[in-house]
């Protein structure tokens, strides 16, 4: 698979990054700095951002995208080979857990609540109002 040396955010998980001049500083209307100073701040805004930008990742950038690497080969090594067995095995024991569970209840539970169910079915409640 190549990279994308143009598109360098194809999924555009980094869009809520608006970091140009004009999504930072803006100046309302009836405020207005010289010409001048509004040209050399965008200028040394932009230079400087990209500047600092290019330094930071050219020290860190490989050693910390080495990190984020281990990192989540670390995770998904612990998903496939822990997790997932874990949750299969947590699975077939509470598979058998409900049917003791299920059976328990089918041969205990079941003929008190249908023996009450038919004592309470034959109750008649008749309502009459009474006025003395």
């Amino acid at each position: 698979m190549a990279v994308d040396l143009q598109n360098r955010d194809t999924y555009a998980i980094n869009s809520h990054l608006q970091v140009n001049f004009e999504d930072v500083l803006a100046e309302p209307e009836g405020t207005r700095s010289c010409d001048c100073v509004w040209e050399t701040s965008f200028w040394c805004f932009t230079n400087s951002k990209n500047c600092c930008y290019m330094l930071m990742t050219g020290i860190c950038g490989i050693c910390i995208a080495l990190f984020w690497g281990c990192e989540f080969a670390a995770i998904t090594f612990e998903q496939v080979w822990c997790v997932t067995p874990f949750l299969r095995v947590f699975s077939i024991h509470m598979a058998c857990c409900q049917k003791f569970f299920g059976t328990a209840v089918q041969c205990c539970m079941a003929p008190i609540c249908e023996t009450f169910g038919l004592f309470f079915s034959r109750i008649i409640i008749d309502h009459q109002n009474k006025r003395s």
